[in-house]
């Protein structure tokens, strides 16, 4: 189950950390978040170095659908009403200039990345009334939308919204050159923060400033962030003979699909779940159903599957990590979207950490209001977290592993789709061996004596 992006991208191996080091700034996760924060700190000269506990890339980066939008759901018409048109609009001004950024970055470093400006598009195939709400609210945020009752998709929809001048890449070919320009320590993980410290398995970081850009902190404490986000699966194949497709489309009905060409081929994406809640399966055989159905003679090349950070309010955390370290940053949250909300993270950290005006970073802080959506979501994840950790105290069967999640002692739940243990709290994963895949845990697994 690897993605296209990993299949035909190698990036070089960086060396580990070797003893105790001083500087600036320090990056936790080498991944798009991490390696474009990195890049615009040196940028502004901070010297900054990044600690990535596996391989550049090789956590959820590589596992991306890579769409580079502004367009992220239902989501402009929600702000308004939640925070108002001027932060709402601060949301739509982050993402349309990192769209841009991508753009004016590939030109200038040449990179070879598939680039490609498209239209991304929301669609539904039973009420057309969201999106005329959604499309007119995000003019009026100052973004090129437009809406239409007809699409190039090969089946008939009630209206799709459109989003201009919108882009897509390869991420890993991009990766590669960006992370050519900052300072990688690969295989050195991170296990403790205290104050301007980072201590690893290689040796301790001790820098002004600390950013968390591991996808999901580690670090429970301050912050409480494992209280307020749930992790997220969804599944992807590729597709050879499915047609050519101009823009990028997300539906946005129960069980809606996502297309995206790359190429001579088409990503088809769906099956959303919350990690920990896929015993019964089938989610690529869903897809693989759907693309015979919409496209007869098509072959799947390629199957994976995306985890994605949600926040309770569905926007991320970009910002100052808590108030009680006023040097500590953070990225995290990102949902589906986390090619711009990378780039966007990298902008409002390096003018947080270099004392920049910044106005966008009123949406994204961790401080931000809590909202009603915020509450709801909060008592759902609660309700989750609960129910696993009551499964604790249950008999766990007769396995090699013992299925408690070492993060905060969830019961895992078997994901028969990926022959994996996922957390249904907070989303960490491990193979049936038990081995870590996922965090926010950062132990394998316990295994039972007699295996031992």
């Amino acid at each position: 189950m690897e993605s296209i992006w990993t299949a035909e991208t190698e990036i070089r191996r960086r060396e580990p950390l070797e003893g105790d080091l001083e500087t600036s700034a320090v990056v936790i996760g080498a991944g798009l978040a991490g390696i474009l924060t990195a890049y615009y700190l040196e940028q502004a000269g901070v010297p900054t170095v990044v600690l990535e506990a596996d391989r550049m890339g090789r956590g959820q980066t590589k596992n991306t659908t890579a769409k580079i939008t502004s367009q992220h759901g239902l989501v402009y018409d929600r702000l308004v009403q939640a925070f108002g048109h001027g932060m709402a609009k601060h949301y739509a001004q982050a993402n349309e200039a990192a769209i841009k950024e991508y753009g004016r970055l590939i030109s200038e470093l040449e990179i070879d990345c598939d680039f490609v400006r498209c239209p991304a598009y929301l669609y539904s195939q039973e009420d057309a009334g969201l999106l005329k709400q959604e499309a007119e609210t995000a003019r009026k945020l100052g973004i090129m939308a437009s809406f239409d009752t007809s699409s190039e998709l090969p089946f008939s929809v009630a209206g799709a919204m459109k989003f201009e001048n919108q882009a897509r890449f390869q991420p890993l070919k991009f990766l590669e050159k960006i992370g050519e320009k900052v300072t990688v320590y690969e295989e050195t993980k991170a296990l403790k923060v205290e104050r301007n410290q980072v201590m690893t398995d290689k040796g301790q970081v001790t820098a002004e400033y600390i950013v968390f850009a591991s996808h999901f902190p580690f670090t429970n404490l301050p912050g409480y962030y494992f209280a307020r986000m749930y992790q997220e699966r969804s599944y992807v194949v590729a597709l050879e003979g499915a047609g050519p497709l101009e823009g990028m489309y997300l539906g946005i009905d129960p069980g809606g699909l996502s297309f995206r060409p790359q190429g001579n081929l088409l990503l088809l994406g769906g099956g959303s779940h919350r990690t920990g809640l896929n015993k019964g399966g089938g989610k690529y055989e869903m897809l693989r159903s759907k693309a015979a159905g919409l496209y007869p003679g098509c072959q799947e090349l390629a199957h994976w599957a995306a985890q994605d950070c949600v926040t309770l309010d569905g926007i991320p955390y970009i910002g100052r990590f808590s108030r009680r370290e006023p040097n500590w940053y953070v990225a995290t949250g990102f949902g589906k979207w986390g090619m711009t909300s990378a780039m966007a993270s990298a902008h409002i950290l390096t003018d947080l950490i270099t004392e920049q005006d910044c106005p966008e970073a009123d949406i994204f802080s961790p401080q931000r209001p809590f909202t009603a959506q915020a509450a709801k979501e909060l008592a759902i994840h609660s309700g989750h977290t609960m129910k696993g950790l009551a499964k604790h105290v249950l008999p766990a069967g007769k396995g090699k592993v013992i299925p408690n999640c070492p993060h905060m002692g969830c019961r895992l739940e078997w994901n028969s789709d990926e022959d994996s243990y996922d957390c249904p709290c907070h989303g960490s994963r491990f193979d049936q061996e038990g081995r870590l895949l996922d965090g926010p845990a950062q132990t394998d697994c316990q295994r039972r004596k007699e295996f031992k």
